[in-house]
């Protein structure tokens, strides 16, 4: 995959681009205590973050999804993520000496999460990204949130990229797929939120980063 020309780069958003563990796990935690629970560290939290709100609260609290609480235990946590969302969040070591790199090239860049748009936009914001970033597409934006290719097709066309020329990086088996299926080149981040399940090596990336700056070797 390496024979073709990148032209353009997109990024998971959670555990790829940014290190935003940290501001969710202190969501999370606001959430337990006002539930009269004791607090996680964020290591035990960590590998959970890239699954999403819904996920950590039913790993938290042992709840399933379709619990009755679930919907209103869900919306607080996003309201405290919302009210501290860059407070500990940044991009991952090494990840801005890769944007500058790619900016040098004169190559566009977008961001494709399935984090929804209102939480999106103004972390984006507040790290000043969103005036770097060339297309951003949401999982509420998008015709379908990743694994389904519609997000990676729809930023490749905000980017004005075909696909096949497209370098897409994720840490989840989600990223990956939509990625492959897009028709674009694929690289699966080792350091992002990869929990005892997840076995990279079996995704069928077409390379495995174990840092942000290994991106610089599949770049101009």
């Amino acid at each position: 995959m390496r024979g073709r020309e990148v032209e353009g780069v997109l990024f998971d958003l959670d555990g790829t681009l940014l290190d935003t563990a940290a501001d969710l796990s202190d969501a999370l935690n606001r959430v337990l205590v006002e539930e009269g629970r004791t607090p996680l560290p964020d290591a035990r939290i960590r590998p959970t973050v890239s699954h999403g709100a819904v996920v950590m609260l039913c790993h938290a609290l042992a709840l399933a999804p379709d619990d009755p609480h679930m919907p209103g235990l869900h919306e607080r946590m996003l309201q405290h993520y919302e009210a501290h969302i860059a407070e500990r969040t940044r991009p991952f070591p090494g990840m801005e000496a890769v944007l500058e790199r790619v900016e040098a090239q004169g190559l566009p860049w977008g961001i494709v999460t399935n984090k929804p748009e209102r939480l999106t936009r103004p972390l984006l914001a507040a790290l000043g990204l969103d005036r770097r970033a060339g297309a951003v597409v949401c999982g509420d934006t998008a015709a379908k949130p990743k694994p389904h290719p519609a997000a990676m097709q729809a930023a490749c066309s905000q980017l004005g990229v075909a696909p096949q020329h497209c370098l897409t990086a994720g840490d989840a088996l989600r990223d990956i797929q939509a990625g492959h299926h897009a028709g674009c080149m694929t690289l699966a981040a080792l350091f992002g939120y990869l929990g005892a399940g997840d076995h990279p090596v079996s995704w069928g990336a077409d390379g495995l980063i174990a840092s942000p700056s290994d991106m610089l070797r599949w770049l101009p």
